[in-house]
């Protein structure tokens, strides 16, 4: 009885042991290749609990997730036969499990080697055809587009399929830099000169321009006060003529009183004149009394 009851645990000892290798779980992250000896024998890609022969049959996990891998910056020849620091990374995805094991085994970063040669020699050849602004402009789409095909054609072969080739950054070599500051710098200031010398012609053009408007609105204003001063000077001449016909003795004497107001009206004024001279006389005698006009006379 006792030994019965031992060969029965044993027994499902056994069996459990037999059950534990015979089943396994693929996670939702996951696919699985299921070997038989070394040689593959099926892909199982749904997740959940799976079976395989135990002892006999063995399972190797890829992640079916998307990876990246980073390419380190290399130098790279443009059409316009400039140099770049080209920084890149891809974004992978092992879409054939058995094909990744026939080309590379096991191993997941066993790609990345060959992963790292594709994508050089792809981002050398397609950048070789396309010049610096095309790199640096919204063609740059394209460019990484062409590349991407590329890649993913010869890796197709691995059982990997390429999401998407980047370039993160491109820089110039830092022995070209400075030339190439320079270069920017020389054109910069021969359009500053452009800009300047453009600018002075400009304004002596305007204040050539000013200059003769000034001159013909000078000559304009001149010439109309010439006129009204003319035309001033003989209404004066009229009024004099008038109030002196009408009485020339008071004439005289506001004539006279006006040049003595001009002649002494500053106090500084030396005159050398004899006292008998006729400039003098209303200072001598005084003047005659301005008869009334008679009634009836027009004034």
């Amino acid at each position: 009885m006792r030994t019965s009851s031992i060969a029965g645990v044993a027994l499902a000892v056994v069996v459990l042991i037999v059950a534990w290798m015979s089943l396994f779980t693929v996670d939702q992250t996951e696919q699985v290749l299921v070997t038989q000896f070394g040689q593959p024998v099926r892909v199982i890609a749904d997740p959940g609990l799976h079976a395989k022969v135990p002892f006999v049959q063995s399972i190797i996990t890829f992640d079916r997730r998307l990876l990246n891998f980073d390419n380190p910056g290399e130098e790279v020849i443009l059409g316009d036969q400039r140099r770049l620091i080209v920084d890149s990374f891809t974004m992978y995805r092992i879409s054939d499990p058995l094909r990744y094991f026939q080309a590379v085994g096991s191993a997941e970063d066993a790609i990345i080697a060959r992963l790292s040669s594709i994508v050089s020699s792809s981002l050398r050849r397609v950048l070789g055809s396309n010049s610096l602004p095309a790199v640096l402009s919204a063609e740059r789409a394209r460019i990484m587009g062409e590349i991407r095909g590329q890649v993913n054609e010869e890796m197709t072969g691995f059982g990997v399929s390429i999401e998407d080739v980047r370039i993160r950054r491109a820089d110039l070599p830092p022995e070209n830099t400075q030339a190439i500051l320079s270069r920017m710098q020389s054109e910069r200031d021969r359009k500053a000169k452009q800009l300047r010398a453009e600018g002075a012609e400009a304004a002596l053009r305007i204040r050539a321009d000013a200059d003769r408007d000034r001159t013909v609105l000078l000559a304009d204003a001149r010439a109309t006060a010439d006129k009204l001063r003319g035309e001033g000077e003989n209404k004066a001449i009229e009024i004099y003529a008038e109030a002196f016909g009408k009485d020339p003795q008071f004439f005289g004497i506001w004539r006279t009183l006006g040049a003595y107001r001009d002649a002494f009206a500053s106090g500084g004024s030396r005159l050398v004149l004899t006292p008998e001279s006729p400039f003098l006389r209303y200072f001598r005698e005084t003047p005659a009394a301005v008869a009334p006009p008679a009634a009836g006379s027009t004034p």
